[in-house]
């Protein structure tokens, strides 16, 4: 049983820094508007993660598969990704003009939690290659724990484990930035925040418009790593 806990931290810390819309979202949050609201938004993320588990854990593999590699959720998902982007870019200018507001008045400003809970799952929730990740993970692994429930449900909770505490530890280090954040800077991070979401939607996009270039691309890195 250690063993499995110790094979399940460094896939947690790879969760962790995945390079994803959660990831710079994140750091936005702790940066902006503390711990326990970046906490919140953690949380949301971590259950959207429990919730792919779930559906990996109890569906069949050959019903997975055909679900994580069907285009139009991509396109779906993609869609999604892009009008939330763009909206959060276009909101950017009104929230920009309710922080200067709030400097000039001192108006401590109000964190909705459950929101920002919300806010973590969503976006999570809309990134089919979670999905896939998980997948993954139990049919790689899944074997080598024996199939055995209780080893399965250690493993997985302890990279779900890791991938928090990494997580507290990123929203600790931007929280120290919260004091250099004006509302100016603060409203130029929001639109790079909104763009990045945009192109992560196009690129979801695109593996579902050509799932056949996403395979020739797999192909290749295989190839590179068989070398």
């Amino acid at each position: 049983m250690i063993e499995d806990v110790f094979s399940a931290i460094p896939l947690g810390i790879l969760l962790a820094f995945t390079i994803g819309p959660v990831f710079f979202v994140l750091l936005e949050t702790g940066a902006i508007k503390g711990f326990r609201a970046a906490l919140s938004f953690d949380l949301g993320v971590v259950m959207g993660d429990s919730f792919f588990i779930i559906i990996a854990y109890f569906s069949t593999n050959k019903i997975l598969h055909k679900i994580k590699d069907d285009p139009s959720l991509f396109i779906f998902g993609g869609i999604l990704l892009i009008i939330y982007g763009i909206i959060s870019f276009l909101k950017t200018k009104s929230d920009y003009k309710r922080d200067i507001r709030n400097a000039i008045n001192q108006i401590e400003v109000r964190r909705n939690y459950f929101k920002l809970f919300f806010k973590g799952f969503l976006l999570n929730f809309i990134n089919v290659g979670v999905l896939g990740f998980w997948l993954g993970i139990i049919i790689i692994f899944g074997p080598k724990l024996e199939m055995n429930d209780e080893r399965i449900f250690v493993f997985l909770a302890t990279i779900l484990a890791t991938y928090l505490f990494v997580d507290c530890i990123k929203i600790i280090l931007a929280k120290q930035l919260r004091n250099k954040l004006t509302p100016r800077r603060i409203f130029k991070i929001k639109r790079i925040i909104s763009v990045i979401l945009v192109v992560f939607g196009v690129a979801l996009m695109l593996q579902g418009i050509f799932p056949n270039e996403k395979k020739k691309i797999q192909n290749v890195i295989e190839d590179i790593r068989e070398r």
